[in-house]
C-alpha cells in the first residue's frame, strides 16, 4: 500500500534546496557522506518530526519539532536534512548523517509493503533516546498536528534502547505501557512519594 507522505511547508523545502546548492553549507555540514556523493543530491520524502513529551500510559502530549527531508543520491538516501520553525518561518538547520538516515529508510520500506495505508511521520522520545516511524492510520490528516492514536503504528528506529527491537511495528497502546515503564524510576524503599 502507498504511504501518504505530508506535503512540507513549501518555504521548508526551499530552505534544504537553498542550503544543498550551497558549497560552504554542504562543505561546512560535516557530512563525509553529502561531500562524496554523485550529484545530483534530492530531498525527499519529508516527514513532519514531531516530540513525545511526558510519557503516560493514557497517552501522551506531542509537539512538532521540525521537518525532516531524506537526501537522494542515486537509489539511496545518504543523509538528511532538518528544518525548523524559527519567527522568520522555516528555516534550515542542519545535515546529518548515520545510522537513523539508513533507518528511517528501511522502515519506509517495510511500510510500504504493508497491506494498510498509513501516513508516515517521525517520534522522537528524547527520555529513551529513540527515534520512531510513526504510521498513522489519518492518511489525510495534517501531518503537523496531532497525537498518536491507540491504533497507529510505531516502527523503532536502530539504534533502538535496548530491549526494544528495531523495525518491529507496534501498536500505540502497546508500545506506550512499555516505554512509560522504561522511564518511570522505580522508588526506594522508605524513599517520599
Amino acid at each position: 500500500m502507498p504511504l501518504h507522505v505530508p506535503p512540507a511547508p513549501a518555504p521548508a523545502l526551499r530552505s534544504v534546496l537553498t542550503a544543498l546548492s550551497s558549497p560552504t553549507a554542504v562543505r561546512d555540514a560535516r557530512t563525509p557522506s553529502l561531500l562524496d556523493a554523485p550529484r545530483p543530491l534530492t530531498p525527499e520524502l519529508p516527514l513532519p518530526v514531531h516530540v513525545l513529551d511526558g510519557i503516560t500510559t493514557g497517552g501522551s502530549a506531542t509537539r512538532l519539532a521540525g521537518w525532516r527531508f531524506l537526501v537522494r543520491s542515486g537509489e539511496h538516501a545518504v543523509a538528511a536534512a532538518d528544518t525548523v520553525l524559527t519567527a522568520d518561518g522555516w528555516t534550515f538547520s542542519r545535515f546529518f548523517e548515520g545510522p537513523y538516515v539508513t533507518s528511517t529508510e528501511l522502515a519506509l520500506r517495510q511500510a510500504e509493503a504493508m497491506t494498510e495505508a498509513y501516513q508516515p511521520r517521525l517520534l522522537s522520545v528524547p527520555e529513551l533516546y529513540m527515534l520512531t516511524l510513526w504510521l498513522h492510520g489519518d492518511r489525510t490528516a495534517d501531518g503537523a498536528a496531532g497525537r498518536p492514536a491507540a491504533t497507529d503504528l510505531l516502527v523503532p528506529l536502530a539504534p533502538a534502547p535496548p530491549g526494544i527491537a528495531a523495525h518491529r511495528p507496534h501498536r500505540v497502546a502497546d508500545l506506550l505501557p512499555v516505554l512509560t515503564h522504561r522511564v518511570t524510576r522505580p522508588r526506594l524503599l522508605g524513599s517520599p512519594a
